[in-house]
């Protein structure tokens, strides 16, 4: 009976080829539905070992047994190759692999004479002994070249620890602006007898190259000058693939195209100057979308939203979003607004964008009722992938009255402010639609200038979330949520209504009503309720994957209001719990939360809600 073995097998030393180490360590399958006729055996293998056998397995992948009898041969001849990927990805460079369709060899089957009818397939891997490294080089390398750590003598022989050393190399000197580093020559030995693998890989750095002209393809609305503005590849600058990056990110970041890549060009443009070209494709320009979310006392919020991603030619976004919630709502009317806003990116930096933006409103809260209008300009600024700026000059009007605590006297008001907001966000979430590891911090301080009976102060807050993932794929996570805020310089009075804190419902404590905490303020013998100058709120949850696509959680939130300082005799607080479930989606879990007052005397009973994504 035929046997698949490898043909330096039969002598005691002899050359293992580079590229077919590199590409059978490249070889991987997917685990799907396992026939019931596949037999699959491995002698003597670790768990592990057995483990990436089946995974790299297109026989256990085929879907069902109404797979045809060719295509089930095609398998079988591939079979072959994956498991000798697999095996030489452990370390296993002797290994015997047999494939039997009905008793024959399936590398004995010519594709032309498939068999009518598959009855069993057999799978037989012998993986023989691991290796070992014995010599291991990559010459001449850059300096601060790190290669990897298993790359060395004595350490298990895997085939991808080669490709990853012999990727270090080259992208170490790509770093130091050699762009066309190459490998020149490789010397891959296996010694059977020792059963040791011995690498030995030359590289050639080449020139040391600066970025040179760049050219665009594939624009049709964009104009040319903007996609290399917004790229911003520094050219007449020594080459440096992060660069590369960087500018692919920024073009992806505007929403504007679809794909993008750039390419270095063959050749170098004496004397010394790689040209790049850009390859874009444009995403369709207009956008429309909707979304809600429900709560049982909150009552069902909608948006819907325009978006232009290339209103100009270059690049410019524009958005107009309109909202209406609280709808039914038990405690207050319904809250609509409008909002137009005009991005703009690479103005100043390539990494900084800038906005336009103005909003329309009316907020129908619990405590008041009031009118709103605000105009503004800022930029946003990119510093790294995970930390962004921004800051805002922005002027507001809020006219509006307030209720006292029977509704039966109102007061009315009106506040007029010049703020400069200015914010840094630091996301370092593995996902931020569903993290499981990882933290995010928002911070802003918002100095304001008040105008008439407004007073002039500083706003502050600041927002913390960090994630922990336990067991086998996370299965358990940890997530916990602190924030903070305080309203100083201004009296409590002067301070627009919409800078003060509020505590209660899906933003800060579940299970109580929506903004069911503030504080009293007496105006003359009359008491009135409206937000605190300080505010603290902690939320924690433990999530769990259940089975498949769905998620349970537990979770407990806590918020605090206070007048003058954190703590004071005058501030009050509150807490509430409950449980939720979550199905996981491609675009974020679907949430539903079912959660109860357990502390302070604000709770008024079961809360529900109902949205898409994680409550932090």
């Amino acid at each position: 009976m035929p046997q698949c073995r490898h043909p330096w097998r039969k002598n005691a030393l002899s050359r293992l080829p580079f590229v077919a180490c590199l590409a059978a360590a490249l070889t991987l399958g997917q685990t799907g539905h396992a026939l019931d006729r596949v037999a699959f055996q491995v002698a003597g293998a670790s768990d592990d070992l057995e483990d990436a056998l089946r995974a790299a397995s297109g026989l256990l992948a085929l879907e069902n047994e109404e797979d045809q009898p060719d295509q089930v041969l095609a398998a079988a001849r591939a079979e072959y190759g994956r498991l000798v990927g697999a095996l030489y990805a452990q370390g296993h460079y002797s290994a015997v692999v047999s494939v039997l369709l009905d008793g024959r060899e399936a590398a004995a089957i010519a594709p032309l004479d498939a068999p009518q009818r598959v009855a069993r397939i057999e799978v037989r891997v012998d993986p023989g002994p691991q290796f070992r490294f014995g010599q291991t080089a990559i010459a001449p390398l850059a300096p601060e070249t790190e290669l990897p750590d298993g790359f060395a003598p004595g350490e298990p022989a895997q085939s991808g620890l080669v490709r990853q050393a012999v990727t270090a190399g080259v992208d170490g000197w790509r770093a130091q602006g050699h762009a066309k580093a190459r490998v020149t020559g490789q010397n891959v030995v296996a010694d059977h007898p020792n059963r040791t693998l011995s690498a030995a890989v030359g590289l050639d750095p080449g020139p040391r190259l600066r970025f040179g002209p760049v050219d665009v393809t594939g624009q049709q609305r964009t104009r040319e000058n903007r996609v290399r503005k917004i790229a911003g590849l520094p050219q007449g600058e020594v080459y440096d693939p992060a660069e590369v990056a960087r500018a692919e990110d920024r073009l992806r970041r505007t929403g504007t195209f679809a794909s993008v890549t750039i390419t270095e060009d063959e050749g170098i443009t004496r004397p010394d100057l790689l040209g790049t070209t850009i390859t874009v494709v444009e995403e369709k320009p207009r956008n429309l979308s909707f979304g809600a979310e429900v709560s049982s006392l909150e009552g069902l919020d909608l948006t819907a939203a325009f978006t232009h991603r290339n209103l100009l030619g270059g690049a410019e976004r524009l958005r107009l979003e309109g909202s209406v919630t609280n709808i039914g709502a038990s405690d207050n009317g319904m809250d609509y607004g409008l909002e137009l806003t005009i991005d703009r990116p690479a103005t100043l930096t390539p990494d900084t964008t800038a906005r336009f933006s103005s909003e329309i409103g009316h907020l129908d809260e619990p405590d008041f009722r009031a009118d709103l209008a605000r105009l503004g300009i800022g930029f946003t600024h990119v510093f790294s992938d995970s930390l962004t700026g921004r800051a805002d000059l922005a002027y507001s009007i809020i006219d509006g009255t307030e209720f006292s605590d029977d509704r039966s006297f109102s007061t009315d008001f009106r506040f007029r402010s010049l703020s400069l907001p200015v914010g840094l966000t630091w996301d370092r979430r593995n996902d931020t639609n569903d993290a499981t590891r990882g933290y995010f911090i928002e911070a802003e301080v918002k100095p304001f200038l008040g105008f008439g009976t407004t007073g002039s102060g500083l706003r502050a807050t600041a927002d913390l979330r960090g994630y922990r993932g336990f067991g086998a794929d996370d299965r358990f996570v940890v997530a916990a949520r602190i924030q903070a805020g305080i309203v100083t310089g201004a009296g409590l009075l002067e301070t627009p209504r919409d800078d003060l804190f509020y505590s209660g419902g899906g933003g800060t404590v579940r299970g109580q009503p929506f903004q069911s905490l503030g504080v009293n303020v007496l105006r003359g013998p009359i008491s009135y309720q409206i937000g605190g100058n300080h505010f603290l709120g902690s939320s924690l949850e433990l999530r769990a994957r259940v089975s498949g696509n769905i998620g349970v959680v537990g979770f407990v939130d806590a918020g605090r209001v206070d007048v003058g300082s954190f703590f004071d005799p005058a501030g009050d607080w509150h807490a509430g719990a409950g449980i939720g479930v979550r199905y996981a989606t491609g675009f974020g879990p679907i949430r539903l939360d079912v959660a109860g007052p357990v502390g302070g005397n604000t709770g008024k009973g079961v809360q529900i809600y109902v949205g898409l994504g994680q409550a932090f």
